[in-house]
């Protein structure tokens, strides 16, 4: 729904202009088609007759008079937060729960006429800035897939971005809702910490996670925020609010000393940055430069320091019954946390109250800092081979947030020329979040920073990506279909080890099935192309059964529309799995003979 806000669909909701129920049904059927791009976005769905229904009675409160704040507004929610009868899974399998109730933040969304429409990918257990580190699937940057979509919450990022929903909630713990906003070109607004109920969220570090939300604009976070604060008494870690910090008129934003300045060797990013503090001097603020140090050794302590432990604890009996079930990214972080003593916890904490102390002195000479976001972006096949490292230095400016009880919001600051976003963020104490939420509205008004280039604009893999496997190959018998539909070629690769592969009986001409099995499946070997979304189409009109397309898992973790087979195939078939592949298995037997 680009171009859409809260507001815009509350007013024609709540006047009559358009249904709840309309709006939910443009909506499912924008999910639908985005699934050709990025179905790992989400991790499930609501049924649509759920969604419908839900939505008709939102029209039904209208129509007796109820005034609903958030009538009509469709939302995701990512899936470490529960919702009553759908599975939580924190993207891993051998964790998921199906809980009886669903979050504060949620029924608060829901009884302002809001309508779930479902839950999306993130890394597991929340537990990472790059949004890779998911069995269902990598979520990417929606304007370019070569690159991350950012992390904890991606799929919350992407579902926004791509314009299927207006307001989705991720959560953020060391940026997790910053970071994919700003590499997707909307906003995310990280609370105070307890401003916003925490109940119902599985946690990554109980003590210091936040609900956070994602949105196209400023405006649509306040009135999220408008609506999701409130002190919750079942919640032990929510808070009765302080006193707002002012952020007037005029206003003293803070920026770091140059040698605190670190852009990992992106000249674009810096550029977009000193941009962007240029247009928040044009909204009113004078720049004054301050010693982030503090907050630098404060952002170190998350992953060096005994908060580790912390995220240990919400895993500890799966990593001591069944640890191969966890990412083994994930997996090498939680684990560490099992030497961690409490002597070494009681020195974090008396080194990061030294850092909050020092930290302090900052808000005397400003009313607001002004930091990058993330310093760089990364493409995923970079993430994959350097996970760790990587991974740490898009946290660089939002790790000590949460650690320092601050409020925060990432606000788009233009795009590379990759087409990927970046993000300007805005930090102020504790408290200060209508001041922030403000600020980023008058700063969208000012000398605004370009807009974001056309879903899947170049550079980038555009349209529908379809894995061949067998008959399609490059130089096979079938491939002219493809050819004759202007079929890209984007890789060469392999599947995940997930799968076995079968020379079906009685095909004219010879075909493989690709099946699905798990543990005990091969790599097989494909070929990736691009195909627009009406060359798509045809194409799967004409796939014959027991052949059919569904979503195929590549060995980087990306998935792409691909042949899979029903069980009939493989009655009388071959199992050709050792081969590795259809191309060696016809030329092996074309050998034999």
């Amino acid at each position: 729904m680009p171009g859409t806000t809260l507001a815009g669909i509350v007013s024609a909701v709540t006047s009559g202009a358009a249904s709840a129920e309309r709006v939910a049904t443009r909506v499912l059927a924008e999910a639908a088609a985005y699934d050709a791009v990025q179905p790992q976005a989400w991790i499930s769905r609501c049924q649509r007759e759920e969604v419908l229904a839900n939505a008709r009675r939102i029209d039904q409160r209208i129509a007796a008079g109820e005034r609903l704040p958030l009538a009509g507004i469709p939302f995701a929610v990512k899936d470490n937060i529960d919702v009553a009868g759908m599975p939580t899974t924190v993207a891993c399998p051998a964790f998921a729960y199906t809980p009886a109730a669903s979050a504060g933040v949620v029924e608060r969304l829901t009884s302002a006429g809001a309508i779930l429409i479902g839950k999306t990918n993130l890394d597991q257990f929340a537990t990472g800035l790059a949004g890779t580190r998911s069995p269902y699937g990598a979520p990417r940057c929606v304007f370019n897939r070569d690159y991350v979509s950012g992390g904890s919450s991606s799929g919350s990022a992407v579902v926004v971005a791509a314009g299927i929903v207006p307001l989705a909630l991720g959560s953020d713990t060391a940026g997790s809702g910053r970071v994919p906003a700003a590499f997707n070109g909307i906003t995310g607004f990280k609370p105070t910490r307890g401003r916003w109920s925490t109940r119902g969220l599985v946690p990554a570090c109980r003590s210091l996670d936040c609900v956070s939300s994602l949105t196209q604009t400023a405006a649509d976070a306040a009135l999220a925020d408008s609506v999701l604060t409130g002190f919750d008494a079942a919640d032990p870690y929510s808070r009765m609010p302080g006193p707002p910090p002012e952020i007037g008129l005029p206003f003293r934003f803070g920026t770091p000393r140059p040698e605190q300045l670190e852009f990992f060797g992106d000249s674009e990013s810096a550029a977009l940055y000193r941009a962007a503090l240029e247009r928040l001097s044009a909204s009113g603020g004078a720049a004054v430069e301050v010693d982030i140090a503090p907050l630098l050794e404060a952002a170190r302590l998350l992953y060096s320091g005994p908060w580790v432990a912390e995220r240990t604890v919400v895993v500890e009996d799966l990593l001591a019954s069944h640890p191969t079930a966890i990412h083994p990214v994930v997996r090498s972080i939680v684990q560490a946390g099992k030497g961690i003593s409490a002597v070494e916890a009681f020195r974090g904490f008396h080194t990061l109250q030294g850092c909050a102390r020092r930290a302090q002195a900052l808000w005397q000479g400003i009313d607001v800092l002004a930091l990058p976001t993330a310093p760089t972006i990364y493409r995923v096949s970079e993430l994959e081979a350097e996970p760790i490292a990587l991974n740490s230095q898009l946290g660089l400016y939002t790790n000590f947030v949460n650690l320092l009880d601050l409020s925060a919001i990432a606000v788009p600051a233009g795009f590379r020329r990759n087409a990927t976003g970046f993000g300007l963020s805005l930090i102020a104490p504790a408290w200060a979040d209508r001041g922030l939420l403000e600020l980023a509205r008058r700063l969208e008004t000012v000398q605004s920073a370009p807009g974001p280039p056309p879903l899947d604009s170049e550079p980038r893999v555009a349209g529908v990506l379809l894995a061949v496997v067998g008959a399609h190959l490059a130089d096979m018998p079938l491939h002219w279909q493809l050819a004759s539909r202007g079929a890209r070629l984007v890789q060469r690769t392999r599947t995940a080890p997930v799968y076995r592969l079968y020379a079906m009986r009685a095909q004219t001409p010879p075909k493989p099935a690709l099946v699905h099995v798990g543990t005990g499946g091969g790599a097989i070997e494909v070929e990736v192309y691009e195909l627009d979304l009406t060359a798509f189409g045809s194409f799967v009109s004409e796939v014959p059964a027991p052949l059919a397309i569904g979503t195929v898992v590549l060995q980087d973790g990306a998935q792409v529309r691909g042949f899979v087979a029903e069980p009939r195939a493989l009655e009388g078939a071959e199992d050709i799995t050792s081969a590795g592949g259809w191309r060696a298995y016809v030329t092996k037997r074309a050998h034999r003979h």
